[in-house]
Order: C-alpha cells, then sequence, then structure tokens
C-alpha cells in the first residue's frame, strides 16, 4: 500500500533525507500525511496526524509499518512512530518537535506552529498557500527552498515571493482560495524558521 502511494505521490525520500540532515532534525510531526511514512526512515521520532479514513485504517497496523521502517532507516536510534487520527487543526497533545512537514493538505505551518520549537523547521510547499502565510508571518523566517534536484539554496531568495509588477500579496485571497499565488519565481518546497 504505501509503495504504491509512494510511486503515485513521487518519491520523497531526498527532500526529507536532505532538509534532515542540513538542520539535524530529530523529531517533527506530518500533519495530513495520509500514508507517507517517508520521514520515519530519515527521523528517528514522527507524529503523523490525519482524520481520512485510509490513513486511520494504514496506521491501525503500526507493527508491519515499524517492522519497514526499521529495515530502511538510516539511523541507529529506535523508531518513535505515533499517528493521531484527528483534524490537525484541532488541539494536539504533543511535545514540541523540531520540523513541520507540510505537503498538499491546506495551512499546516499556521494551524501547528505553536507545536514547533523556536529555531525548528517549517518545511512547506504553496499548493494551498502554506508557504505565501509563512512567508507573511512574524513568527517565521523564510531562510531557504528545495531545488528541483533536493538541494537546499540558502541564498539569492530576494526574488520568491514576489509578484509581478511588484503587487501587494493578497492573504485574504490566498486564504479564501487556499491556493498559492503566481510568483516570478517558484519553489516546490519552501524553508521556514521560527524565530519566536
Amino acid at each position: 500500500l504505501y509503495q504504491d502511494y509512494a510511486q503515485k505521490i513521487g518519491n520523497r525520500k531526498a527532500l526529507y533525507e536532505g532538509v534532515v540532515n542540513k538542520y539535524k532534525i530529530q523529531s517533527a510531526i506530518y500533519p495530513g500525511s495520509h500514508i507517507d511514512i517517508t520521514p520515519s526512515f530519515f527521523i528517528p521520532k514522527v507524529t503523523y496526524i490525519d482524520n481520512f479514513k485510509g490513513a486511520i485504517q494504514f496506521f491501525k497496523d503500526k507493527e508491519t509499518i515499524e517492522n519497514f521502517i526499521e529495515i530502511n532507516k538510516a539511523y541507529s536510534n529506535p523508531v518513535e512512530l505515533t499517528f493521531k487520527g484527528q483534524d490537525y487543526t484541532e488541539p494536539l497533545d504533543i511535545e514540541a518537535v523540531d520540523l513541520i512537514i507540510s505537503q498538499y493538505a491546506g495551512f499546516v505551518g499556521q494551524a501547528t506552529k505553536d507545536y514547533l520549537k523556536v529555531n525548528g523547521i517549517l518545511l512547506c510547499n504553496d499548493s494551498h498557500g502554506d508557504a505565501s502565510l509563512a512567508k507573511m508571518d512574524e513568527d517565521f523566517e523564510f531562510i531557504g527552498i528545495v531545488t528541483n534536484d533536493y538541494a537546499i539554496q540558502t541564498s539569492n531568495l530576494e526574488d520568491y515571493f514576489k509578484l509581478p509588477k511588484n503587487r501587494e500579496i493578497d492573504l485574504t485571497s490566498v486564504k479564501d482560495k487556499m491556493k498559492g499565488l503566481k510568483y516570478k519565481l517558484v519553489a516546490e518546497n519552501y524553508l521556514f524558521r521560527k524565530v519566536k
């Protein structure tokens, strides 16, 4: 099931591995994860959060999942995998983590930033506008992008989140439409550091 899903969404291994190695990530939450367990190959402690029936069903067989991760993981610590079958916008009973993963699941960064440690990292895309909201949020600092070949670029970022003709970013429209904007320069994934 997971392998079929991983093929469908594309292999995110290089994405997670690059971010984890650069920022020494030990713990993460993945709201709206569906059944993408790839982060657990690189991060010892991950909490997956999804209220989708298919995901709830998938994570019921936790032992099989953990055994699979055990074979594929890139660290020596034991696997600590938690699943919460709930809406991520509701209160979560979890400790603060090093990383929030937001992939095509709405305004994850905004809804869950209280669970991110100061100096923690938000990895998100802008398909639903999550990166646009983080860029305009003073709790976050825009620190990098992940390039198409999964390198992390932390310089020459000034042209991202710029609209043609230097128009202002309209956050109300982003929130209403749940869609990222057509910037001059776009990346598949963006990196933000929580600064306060």
